[in-house]
C-alpha cells in the first residue's frame, strides 16, 4: 500500500476498498458478535473511546472508522468501557495492529467539572444524559488497561484531550502544571489535530511491517524518548523550558506557552523538545492542510448518522447535531481562550459545494427528517474557503491570529461562495429551512453586507447566536476579540435587515465572565453595557482554563506570555461569583452579590431608583425570601458513599507492592 499523504490525497486509491465487500450496512461493530457477521475473526484497529458510538461525522471517532474502513482495515468500537477492570478491553480479542484511544469529543475534566469544579448534572454524549459512563482523566486510564489487556500491541492516543496535553501543562482541576500525558498514560504516540490523514497512514505503515518507533517521523504526532536516546537537535528544532522550570517559574511557563504557539504554522513550524526529568517529550511539526477532495472524502462514507442500535436511550449531543452539515474545519480567529486553532489549526480548510449539497440532499431521504437543516457551518459560520491570498507569505507567516488586531490585508474575506452554497442548499427539494447555528464572526461579516443580508432574510429561525464575549476593549483585546463597536455595527445592521425583510429576530449574544484582564470595574461596565441595550443573557459562559490555551496560562501565571505584562486574574471563587452575578444582575438571587461588587467598586450610583442603575436600593421580595431560605448543603446530612473495591486480581498491575492489604491477601 502506499503511504496516505497530507495536502496531496488521492481518493482514487480507496475506490477500490470502499466497493469491497463490506458485510451487511450499517454501524461498525461493537460487539464480536457484531464483528463476526461482518466475516471478520481478528480486527486490526480496534478504537476506544469516551463518548457513546454515533456513526455520525461530527463524532471523531465515526469518522476517523470510517476512514480506516474505507482505506480496507477492519475496525471496531470500544465506547465508554467498564474501566475497573481491562476485561471490556477485551471485547474484540488482540488487535493486528493497534488500539487507538480517546477520552472523546471533550477534555474528560471539562466533562465532568463545571468552572467552580462541581460535578456536571449531564453528559451530552451519553446515553439519557448519564454522568459517570467515563473515568475522569480518559485518556491515561483507558491506555493504562488496553496495555494490562494486550502487552505489545502498539497504543495510539488521540483526541481533544490528548492533542491539548502532548506537553507539559496547566491542569485547572487540579491547580497543578502536569507532566505530558505521554508519560501518565504510557501511550506510544500521541496523534495532535485532526487525525483523518494520521490514523491511515500509521495503519498502512503498521501493516508493512514497521514498528511504532519507525512512525516518529510522522508529522502531528508527539512521543516520549528514553533516557539514553538522544532527541532531534538543530535549526529545526526549538528547545522548550523544561517541565521542572515551568513548574518553579511563572516566567518560564510563559515562555514555553509563547514558543509553543508561535510554532503552529504547518509550512514553518519547527519540532519541539521538552526535558521531563531525564526524559524528553518530542512534538513533531503539524500535519499539512486537507486537501478539497480530502475533505469531499472524509464527508462522504457511509455514515448511518444515527447512535449504534444497541442503545435505547437518546443521546443529547447527538439530537443538536443530527441534522447538521459541517462544510469547513479550523479557525484563523485564534481566540486566546479557544482550543480550535490549538486543535484544527489555524488554517480554513472547506469542503466544495457540491459536496456539500450532495450532504444536504441525502438528508431529505431520511425518514426523522423535518426539512429543517440545523446548522451550516463549523467552527464558525463565516470561515468558508477563506485563506491567505499569497501562499508563499503563508508560508513564512507566524501571527497568531488573521483577523486580529485587524484583518490582514491579505487575507481572503470573499463571502461570496458561502453566499452561493447557502443558495443552493436551501434550493434543494424537500428543504424547508437551512439555519446558521454555528457563530457568526462579526468583524468578517461586517466586510460583506450581501452575506448579512442573505442570512438574515433566510437562516435565522428567530435567534442568532453572536459572541461579542465582553464590553472592555482592554479585555476583548487581550482575548484577541474585535472590540465593541464591531459588535454593535453587526447588530445594527441586523436590525435593519431584519425590518426590511418582516422578521421580528433577535441576536443571542455570549459573554464571558471572569476572564483574565477582566476585573470587577470591567465586569461592571459589561453590566452597565448589558442594562443599556436590554439584554438579560441566560446563560453566562464562566471562564474556564483549558490546557494549552494562551488565557490558561495568563490564569496560572498573571502574564501575557506575548509580551510577559502582568495580567489581573479573578482567581478566587468570591471573585469570580461577582462578576458572574453581574452579568446577570437582573436575578433575584443575584441581588446581594451584585450589591456587595458595587460597594467594593465604590459604585453605589449604580444602586437606587435611577434610569441607570443596575438594582434597586431596597432587595426585592424575591430576593429577600432567597436571602434568608436556609441552604440546602447544610441543612441535608449526605450518607458518604463507601468506595468500590475492586475484585482481587482485577485492575492495573493488581499483585503490586502498593496494592491494598485486602486485596493482597485475596490474590494469595
Amino acid at each position: 500500500m502506499t503511504s496516505f499523504t497530507p495536502g496531496a490525497f488521492n481518493p482514487s486509491d480507496y475506490i477500490s476498498s470502499i466497493q469491497r465487500p463490506h458485510g451487511p450496512a450499517g454501524p461498525l461493530p461493537m460487539t464480536l458478535d457484531e464483528a463476526q457477521k461482518r466475516g471478520w475473526d481478528e480486527l486490526d484497529v480496534v478504537f476506544v473511546t469516551g463518548d457513546a458510538y454515533v456513526d455520525h461525522p461530527s463524532f471523531a471517532t465515526a469518522i476517523l472508522a470510517r476512514v480506516l474502513e474505507a482505506a480496507g482495515f477492519r475496525v471496531g468500537i470500544i465506547a465508554q468501557p467498564n474501566w475497573h477492570s481491562c476485561d471490556s478491553f477485551k471485547a474484540f480479542s488482540r488487535p493486528r495492529l493497534c488500539f487507538a484511544i480517546s477520552a472523546g469529543n471533550m477534555d474528560a475534566m471539562l466533562n465532568h467539572y463545571t468552572a467552580s469544579r462541581k460535578v456536571r448534572n449531564d453528559d451530552a454524549y451519553s446515553p439519557g444524559g448519564r454522568i459517570g459512563l467515563r473515568p475522569d482523566r480518559a485518556t491515561i486510564v483507558y491506555c493504562q488497561r488496553a496495555r494490562e489487556a494486550y502487552s505489545g500491541v502498539p497504543i495510539i492516543a488521540g483526541g481533544v484531550e490528548a492533542s491539548l496535553r502532548r506537553l507539559a501543562h496547566y491542569d485547572y482541576w487540579s491547580d497543578t502544571v502536569r507532566r505530558s500525558i505521554l508519560f501518565d498514560s504510557k501511550a506510544d504516540l500521541v496523534v495532535f489535530g485532526m487525525g483523518e490523514s494520521a490514523i491511515v497512514e500509521i495503519a498502512r505503515r503498521l501493516d508493512r511491517g514497521e514498528t511504532v518507533r519507525d512512525l516518529r517521523d510522522m508529522r502531528g504526532v508527539a512521543f516520549a524518548m528514553g533516557t539514553k536516546e538522544t532527541p532531534p537537535k538543530g535549526d529545526r528544532v526549538a528547545v522548550l523550558p523544561s517541565y521542572e522550570q515551568i513548574r518553579a517559574d511563572r516566567f518560564a511557563f510563559a515562555e514555553a506557552t509563547r514558543l509553543t504557539h508561535m510554532e503552529t504554522n504547518p509550512y514553518n513550524a519547527r519540532t519541539l523538545v521538552q526535558w521531563h526529568d531525564r526524559q524528553v517529550v518530542v512534538c513533531n511539526p503539524p500535519r499539512l492542510p486537507e486537501s478539497q477532495d480530502a475533505m469531499d472524502f472524509f464527508y462522504s462514507l457511509p455514515f448511518t448518522r444515527k447512535p449504534h442500535p444497541s442503545y435505547t436511550e437518546c443521546i443529547p449531543a447527538h439530537e443538536v447535531i443530527k441534522d447538521s452539515i459541517t462544510i469547513m474545519r479550523g479557525c484563523l480567529g485564534g481566540c486566546v481562550y479557544c482550543s480550535i486553532t490549538t486543535h484544527q489549526g489555524r488554517i480554513v480548510q472547506s469542503r466544495s459545494r457540491g459536496s456539500v449539497v450532495r450532504e444536504v440532499a441525502g438528508l431529505t431521504r431520511e425518514e426523522e427528517f423535518k426539512g429543517i437543516v440545523s446548522d451550516l457551518g463549523g467552527p464558525t459560520a463565516n470561515m468558508y474557503e477563506m485563506r491567505c491570498l499569497k501562499p508563499e507569505i503563508e508560508a513564512v507567516c507566524r501571527r497568531l491570529s488573521c483577523i486580529h488586531p485587524k484583518v490582514c490585508s491579505l487575507l481572503g474575506t470573499d463571502h461570496g461562495p458561502l453566499v452561493e452554497l447557502m443558495k443552493e442548499a436551501r434550493a434543494q427539494d424537500g428543504i424547508r429551512k437551512v439555519l446558521i447555528a454555528s457563530g457568526v464572526r462579526m468583524d468578517l461579516a461586517g466586510l460583506s453586507p450581501e452575506y448579512i443580508e442573505e442570512l438574515v432574510a433566510h437562516h435565522v429561525g428567530g435567534h442568532l447566536k453572536v459572541a461579542p464575549e465582553h464590553a472592555d476593549n482592554k479585555t476583548l483585546s487581550l482575548m484577541k476579540r474585535p472590540p465593541l463597536e464591531s459588535f454593535e455595527a453587526f447588530a445594527g445592521e441586523f436590525d435593519k435587515r431584519s425590518n426590511e425583510a418582516g422578521k421580528e429576530q433577535y441576536l443571542v449574544p455570549y459573554f464571558i465572565a471572569s476572564h483574565p484582564g477582566c476585573d470587577l470595574s470591567a465586569a461592571i461596565e459589561l453590566a452597565i453595557f448589558l442594562r443599556q441595550r436590554g439584554y438579560r443573557p441566560e446563560q453566562v459562559q464562566d471562564f474556564i482554563p483549558t490546557p494549552m490555551d494562551i488565557a490558561a496560562c495568563m490564569y496560572h501565571t498573571g502574564l501575557d506570555p506575548m509580551t510577559k505584562k502582568p495580567v489581573y486574574v479573578a482567581k478566587f471563587l468570591r471573585d469570580r461569583r461577582l462578576q458572574r452575578a453581574l452579568l446577570q444582575f437582573f436575578k433575584p438571587e443575584n441581588y446581594f452579590l451584585v450589591r456587595k461588587a458595587l460597594v467594593q467598586a465604590g459604585r453605589e450610583d449604580l444602586i437606587g431608583s435611577g434610569g441607570n442603575c443596575l438594582i434597586p436600593a431596597k432587595p426585592p421580595a424575591a430576593a429577600l425570601k432567597l436571602h434568608r431560605e436556609p441552604s440546602k448543603r447544610r441543612t441535608i446530612r449526605v450518607k458518604r458513599r463507601e468506595p468500590r473495591r475492586k475484585p482481587a486480581g482485577k485492575g492495573y498491575r493488581p499483585g503490586r507492592a502498593t496494592a491494598p492489604r485486602r486485596s493482597r491477601k485475596r490474590s494469595s
